[in-house]
């Protein structure tokens, strides 16, 4: 849908040489100026000064499930403004925050019953990493500093998350020696996996792991769905038998489910797919509906006893930001939003409809896998994409995507209806065909 011209080219050429973009140069591609978003839709201006309008496949990287401009949220947001905005959270409380700690242990996995507030999901993985080395030195370990995790792996671009993200194949391989060295499993089988290659994967598992736990504080992982890794999704079983070896060895297991929480892969945790729960559990992007930014850190009440039974008693961590009174707010109803039936009930149902919207790209020459869990739809092509042919072909189909590696994906907001789906999955197939063939 096209409509009236603005003054979006101008704002574009004043980002550019300006602003850094993620993972893009100054002088990079020209961006699309967004002037308005409401519902799953956002008003763009593309670079050639067209004014369009496109269903937002990405969630705005998987954190606005609510859409744009949501009555309840917004509401939340300008009543706490009429309030306060921010306090300091060192020696003082507020009950937003407490609102949402609250919400939080309600909706977590049985037995999770603290919570630290945090700025980002890179920083709640930073401070999960320090909570389980804390951990450990409280226990008498203090040689336990080390952490295990996986290929394929992402947790974030801070330093202590990118130590645990995928050294080899990752984004991060140009910081070796500035990072901290870990230990890496292989990546787990994919989801459809023989039961043969599972026990093959987990036999390997319980072998390093008894080499390598004296060394190590915790296991960390993405449950079934590792993301920017690669939007691999792999067999519960491994989530298994991961909770079942750091039970063995004395490890903490860390779920980093900053992607997977909050319904993205059906189920409301991906460590539900497993029925596990952790110990550790880190959640953000989706928390606040994608209004602002905020994450969340989760642990036990029996990890909780260690620390406050330490010599330093607290968890060593403190952002300036901490518990934004704001951010909270708007987090607190946007759970609100996510536990009415009508919404949790469909990150499930659009699994199906994904599957029915992504089946025809099955037919493309270039395309070597298409897969689906819960509200989350992925097109691998054998080569690399073209992004930014790609992305202009999807907007021109009336849909925003922004690929990755050989990966076209959509995480669509939970608020897209069947129909919506549907011409996701129409846009990112022709996109595909017309950029690749």
């Amino acid at each position: 849908m096209s409509l009236a011209p603005g003054t979006a080219p101008a704002l574009a050429a004043r980002d550019r040489g300006l602003l850094w973009h993620p993972y893009a140069p100054l002088d990079g591609p020209t961006p699309y100026a967004v002037h308005a978003a409401q519902g799953v839709r956002l008003h763009l201006e593309t670079p050639a000064g067209e004014r369009v309008e496109v269903i937002d496949a990405m969630s705005s990287w998987w954190c606005a499930i609510h859409g744009y401009r949501h009555p309840v949220l917004d509401a939340a947001l300008a009543e706490q403004a009429g309030r306060f905005s921010h306090v300091m959270f060192g020696g003082l409380t507020h009950e937003p925050a407490v609102r949402l700690g609250e919400a939080l242990v309600a909706l977590a996995p049985p037995g999770l019953e603290h919570v630290f507030l945090a700025d980002s999901g890179s920083v709640s993985v930073e401070v999960a990493l320090k909570l389980a080395v804390q951990y450990q030195a409280a226990l008498g370990a203090p040689q336990r500093r080390r952490m295990i995790a996986l290929r394929g792996a992402y947790h974030g671009d801070t330093t202590g998350a990118m130590s645990v993200c995928d050294p080899v194949d990752g984004m991060h391989t140009q910081f070796s020696g500035l990072v901290s060295e870990q230990h890496f499993l292989t990546r787990p089988p994919r989801l459809d996996a023989a039961a043969h290659v599972v026990d093959d994967w987990i036999a390997t598992a319980t072998r390093a792991l008894a080499a390598w736990a004296p060394d190590s504080a915790a296991i960390i992982v993405e449950p079934v769905l590792q993301g920017a890794g690669g939007m691999w999704m792999y067999h519960p079983r491994c989530l298994v038998a991961l909770r079942e070896l750091a039970d063995a060895h004395g490890l903490l297991l860390i779920a980093d489910e900053i992607a997977t929480g909050f319904h993205r892969t059906g189920p409301r945790w991906g460590c539900d797919h497993a029925g596990i729960v952790p110990d550790v559990m880190c959640v953000g992007k989706a928390l606040t509906g994608g209004y602002m930014t905020l994450a969340a850190l989760l642990c036990s009440r029996s990890v909780g006893e260690v620390i406050s039974g330490s010599e330093l008693r607290a968890l060593m961590h403190g952002p300036t930001f901490m518990a934004n009174p704001l951010a909270c707010a708007v987090a607190a109803a946007s759970l609100g939003v996510l536990e009415d039936p009508a919404v949790s009930v469909r990150p499930a149902a659009m699994a199906a409809e994904l599957e029915a919207a992504l089946a025809p790209a099955r037919e493309l020459s270039c395309v070597g896998d298409v897969r689906v869990l819960g509200a989350v739809g992925v097109v691998a092509l054998h080569d690399t994409v073209d992004v930014a042919a790609v992305t202009r072909a999807a907007v021109a189909h009336g849909v925003w995507v922004r690929p990755f590696r050989h990966l076209v994906y959509t995480m669509p907001p939970f608020l897209c209806g069947p129909d919506e789906v549907a011409a996701i999955g129409a846009g990112i197939v022709a996109a595909v065909a017309q950029v690749h063939g």
